[in-house]
Formats: structure tokens, C-alpha cells, sequence
């Protein structure tokens, strides 16, 4: 009896240890189940979503494709430069010695402003000539006259006046051009002689290149100075051969500076077309200017697009086209439903066109032509930073 009852404890006391065991391991899964997060989906990297306080702060507004008269451009590169009345070399006419000079280059000058100062023996015997041309001239004088007198009054032969008269007008033919070559010269006519003459600015404008040095000697074939005036630059464009038939007089040019770093557009209107073919099989554009600015320089290197015609085409606010890398970018709102006051946008490659008047024309990927997209118009920029720092991150 005892035995039986020993043998009752046993199993019970088995029983309930199995089913504790099952209870541990039955709890187990649901305990672990609660304690590890289920991993979320990964966003995908051509889309962002902003909260309600972001896209207030990132001034972000929507807005639709507009189509708008736009003007299709060729693209040519070309320098600024100057008409040939503008750009002035000068020389000594006579040749000499540099006596002095204070120009550098880039100095401003005035028209019959002092350049140089030039030294040569020779300009002594040239005045010594006109003087004695003139004494010489006003002896001629007289002897005419009083022979005219004399053959008005019959006392002289009719041939002693016409040598007389001769004379005198060789002498004043020789003594204007002595009297010219010195007003060449920069010498005075008459007065004290002097071995030195002014070499003045002939127009006013900038001097471009200082090629003299104190007590060099000069030729009159040496350029010394080279004079530039900027008040009337004139565009020129560099265009191939196969683009001429496009070009036409008068076409609207918008131009901007190789060397200005916010790209502002200037305009411009072609004025001719040359007739020849450079040996690079390129032609030469002549544009004038709308606004002239004294502030250009010569040879600045400027882009150009002349505007060959005027097409409606598909445009968006210029900032609403983004530049990462090679490539242009913009937002449209994401179709996909986003967490309550959120909202999320999926970043478009599209092609960019020509640009103008704060517009910019805009050629979407052919799987979202025809859609009824709505585009991100004003805080792109903002949306492409969340997207590339979340990308790092």
C-alpha cells in the first residue's frame, strides 16, 4: 500500500514538471517576439518625404507644367572686341630716342594727351629748314611784288615778273610742307629751335600695351602704344559652316561672360555676317550691343545663343530645375499615400532646353509623359539636400 501511494507521488511530481517546462518554452517566442523590433522597409533613393514643418520651412510650392513661346538658340562661343577706329597704334613718325614716358598699361588717356616724349638730333636740321624756307619765302615775297609792279608800270620785261612769281610759289610750296612734316613731328612751327618732340594721344580711350622703355630707340615702323576705346564693343561670335543658313540679320543674341561668375545675360542683335570661310570652316558674326557698358573689356571670352526661331514648348520656373552633377533633376509629388501631415516626392532625370525670362524649357523621361504630375516649383534645392543627406546617413 505504501508502495502504491510512493509510486502516485512520482508521477504527479513528473506531470508537473513537464508542464512547466512546456510553459517556459510556449513563452519563450512570445517574450523574444516582443522584444525585436520587425525591421522597416528601406526608402527608395529617388524619393523623399518631408514633414509639415520641413516644407514650410523649405518654402516648398507645387505648381504644373506651362507651355510657353520660347526661342530655339544655336550655342556659339565667341570674344568681345572693338571696331578698327576704336583701337589706335602709335608710332613716332620720325623714329628717336624715348626720352620719357610715365604710362602703364591699362592708364586712362585723354585725347592730345602727352604719351612719350622723343629725342632726335634730325629734328633740329628740320626745323633749321623750314626757317630758312621761310626767310627765303619772304624775300620771294617782295621780289614778286615789286616786279609786279614794275611790269604793271611797263619798266620790266613780263618774264622777270612770271620767274619772280615763280619762285615765290615754289618757295611757299616748300615751306607748308616743312611747316607739315614738323606739325607731324610734334614740333613747333617756328619759335625756339628744340631736339625733342611730344608724341600725344590721338582719341582717348584705355592704353592696352606699353612697348617703350626710357632710352630705347625707335623706328617709325615701332609700335610704342597701343590705344583701346571700350565705349562701342561689339560681340564677336564664332559660327560653324553647316549652322550659317540659321543665322540671319537682326536676330535677337543672348550672351553671357566667361569671366562672370553669376552668369548674367546680356543682349545683343547680329549686325552682319561675314562672307568667307575660315580655313577652320567657321564664319564671323558681327553683333552690336543693346547696352553698351564701359566696364567690358576686350577679348573677354562670352558665351551666345542666337535665337534662330520661336517655338511653344514645355517649361517650368528656373528653380525648380536642379543641377546634381552631370545631370538635371525635378521633384514631382509622389503618388503613394505618406503618414498623415507628411508628404513625399520622387526626384525626375529630365533633359533641360534653353532658358528664358525666369523659365527654363523641360523634356520629362518618356514613361511620365502623358501623367498628371505635379511639380515641386519653388524649395527644389531644399528637397535634393534632405535627399542626398539622407543617402550619407
Amino acid at each position: 500500500m505504501r508502495h502504491l501511494t510512493t509510486c502516485f507521488l512520482l508521477l504527479a511530481l513528473l506531470a508537473g514538471c513537464g508542464k512547466k517546462e512546456a510553459d517556459e518554452t510556449s513563452e519563450a517566442p512570445a517574450s523574444e517576439s516582443q522584444t525585436a523590433p520587425a525591421p522597416e522597409a528601406a526608402a527608395p533613393p529617388d524619393r523623399v518625404t518631408l514633414t509639415a514643418a520641413e516644407q514650410q520651412v523649405g518654402g516648398v510650392r507645387l505648381g504644373t507644367l506651362t507651355q510657353r513661346p520660347m526661342s530655339g538658340g544655336l550655342k556659339v562661343n565667341g570674344v568681345l572686341d572693338v571696331p578698327p577706329e576704336n583701337l589706335v597704334s602709335v608710332s613716332a613718325p620720325m623714329g628717336g630716342f624715348v626720352d620719357r614716358t610715365n604710362l602703364l598699361q591699362g592708364s586712362r588717356v585723354r585725347a592730345g594727351q602727352m604719351l612719350a616724349v622723343i629725342r632726335n638730333p634730325d629734328f633740329v636740321q628740320l626745323q633749321q629748314d623750314y626757317l630758312e624756307a621761310r626767310s627765303q619765302l619772304k624775300y620771294a615775297r617782295a621780289e614778286y611784288e615789286r616786279q609786279g609792279e614794275l611790269y604793271r608800270q611797263e619798266v620790266a620785261p613780263q618774264k622777270n615778273y612770271q620767274r619772280a612769281q615763280a619762285e615765290y610759289e615754289a618757295l611757299q610750296v616748300k615751306t607748308n610742307a616743312q611747316a607739315a612734316r614738323l606739325r607731324l613731328a610734334g614740333l613747333p612751327i617756328g619759335g625756339r629751335i628744340v631736339s625733342t618732340a611730344t608724341l600725344r594721344a590721338p582719341r582717348g580711350g584705355f592704353v592696352k600695351a606699353v612697348n617703350v622703355s626710357i632710352g630705347q630707340s625707335v623706328t617709325p615702323t615701332d609700335v610704342l602704344f597701343e590705344i583701346v576705346n571700350p565705349e562701342h564693343l561689339h560681340v564677336e561670335l564664332t559660327v560653324f559652316e553647316k549652322d550659317i543658313p540659321q543665322v540671319k540679320e537682326n536676330q535677337l543674341v543672348r550672351f553671357s561672360l566667361g569671366n562672370d561668375s553669376l552668369s548674367r545675360e546680356r543682349t545683343a542683335h547680329v549686325y552682319l555676317i561675314s562672307k568667307t570661310i575660315s580655313p577652320e570652316r567657321t564664319v564671323r558674326i558681327h553683333a552690336h550691343q543693346d547696352r553698351e557698358d564701359e566696364q567690358l573689356l576686350p577679348g573677354t571670352f562670352v558665351r551666345a545663343v542666337i535665337e534662330t526661331n520661336r517655338v511653344t514648348v514645355p517649361t517650368l520656373p528656373e528653380k525648380a530645375v536642379v543641377q546634381f552633377g552631370a545631370q538635371a533633376y525635378v521633384f514631382v509629388a509622389a503618388d503613394s499615400a505618406a503618414k498623415a501631415g507628411t508628404a513625399t516626392y520622387r526626384m525626375v532625370p529630365v533633359t533641360r532646353g534653353v532658358s528664358e525670362d525666369g523659365y527654363t524649357e523641360v523634356h520629362l523621361p518618356a514613361a511620365e509623359q502623358g501623367k498628371p504630375l505635379h511639380f515641386v516649383t519653388k524649395g527644389a534645392y531644399s528637397l535634393l539636400g534632405k535627399l542626398k543627406n539622407t543617402e550619407e546617413e
